[in-house]
């Protein structure tokens, strides 16, 4: 069988995205890292899925959105929401006729997303995202603590303490404030904090935020099972939720990342956080794809490890 799929950028992060409703796919673990690994090892951040939503229990053919994302990382795990990734899936849905509509909603495992999109020359090209509101409950977030609220703690990481919040929309984040973004070894304490098991039992992704002034943060982001990507949606909203915590900034701020900036505004009215930017094919094609080759592939590497 041959799948069709399509890479894009999301101003921060590269997925690779398949129309799960129209065609069958094979086991999706092993698809995810042989896509990821294979045909995007340079800059891709997973794979994500568009599926058909859970139907309503009245039966009477409506769903609870309007479509499902399914989100799996290189590894071949599958995550829970991402926001750059709703981002990109929105502009695909409606780049690629799967609907007409401009508005739409958005099922996936952190629950319903809500989309806004500007369309020019019959295409999308900006994307509002309303990923509703944060978590703080830490009995809701995996970490390893007695307190009610994880927010700006104290938190020894090799040679060095910063001070971190934990915040979750379905996906686990973790903010930590810096002097400044340009000079931090990522590389370094970005795994060393991902893989803190004794705190974050289930692995975290880490942003490190520099506040620069009351509207504007600088970040880098560190992906678990991934390393330093160019961005990330849900990322920059982590870093806004926990500076405006902090009263660094004011609750409408632009987030500059390395693959562009993001605007997040954290709404007092109604809680929700929303993130609008940019988002833009890469390109498009197909690869034969059967379980065979799927087995084939992960046993050579396999040996190669």
């Amino acid at each position: 069988m041959r799948i069709q799929f399509t890479k894009m950028q999301a101003f921060g992060n590269d997925y690779v995205y398949i129309d799960a409703i129209h065609q069958e796919l094979p086991n999706l673990n092993k698809l995810a890292q042989y896509v990821s690994d294979r045909h995007f090892a340079i800059g891709s951040d997973g794979m994500i899925l568009i599926c058909p939503s859970t139907p309503l229990a009245a039966g009477n053919g409506q769903t609870v959105a309007d479509f499902r994302m399914r989100v799996f990382n290189p590894d071949g795990t599958e995550g829970e929401m991402c926001g750059n990734a709703l981002r990109s899936v929105s502009k695909y849905v409606y780049d690629h006729k799967l609907t007409d509509k401009t508005e739409f909603t958005i099922e996936t495992l952190g629950g319903i997303q809500h989309v806004w999109l500007t369309v020019k020359n019959g295409l999308a090209v900006n994307i509002r995202a309303d990923i509703g509101t944060p978590v703080l409950d830490t009995g809701k977030i995996p970490v390893i603590t007695e307190l009610p609220e994880f927010i700006h703690q104290p938190v020894k990481v090799l040679d060095r303490t910063f001070h971190i919040t934990a915040v979750s929309w379905g996906n686990p984040h973790i903010v930590a404030f810096v002097e400044n973004t340009s000079d931090l070894d990522v590389a370094l304490y970005g795994p060393a904090l991902e893989n803190m098991t004794s705190l974050f039992p289930n692995r975290t992704n880490v942003t490190f935020a520099q506040i620069v002034n009351r509207n504007y943060i600088k970040i880098r982001e560190w992906e678990r099972g991934t390393g330093e990507t160019i961005g990330c949606g849900t990322g920059c909203c982590t870093a806004v939720v926990g500076s405006i915590l902090q009263n660094y900034v004011d609750r409408d701020v632009t987030v500059e990342q390395i693959g562009g900036p993001l605007h997040v505004i954290w709404s007092e009215e109604t809680g929700h956080v929303t993130m609008e930017g940019p988002s833009h094919t890469m390109f498009e094609a197909s690869i034969e794809v059967t379980e065979e080759i799927l087995q084939e592939y992960l046993t050579r590497k396999e040996r190669m490890a």
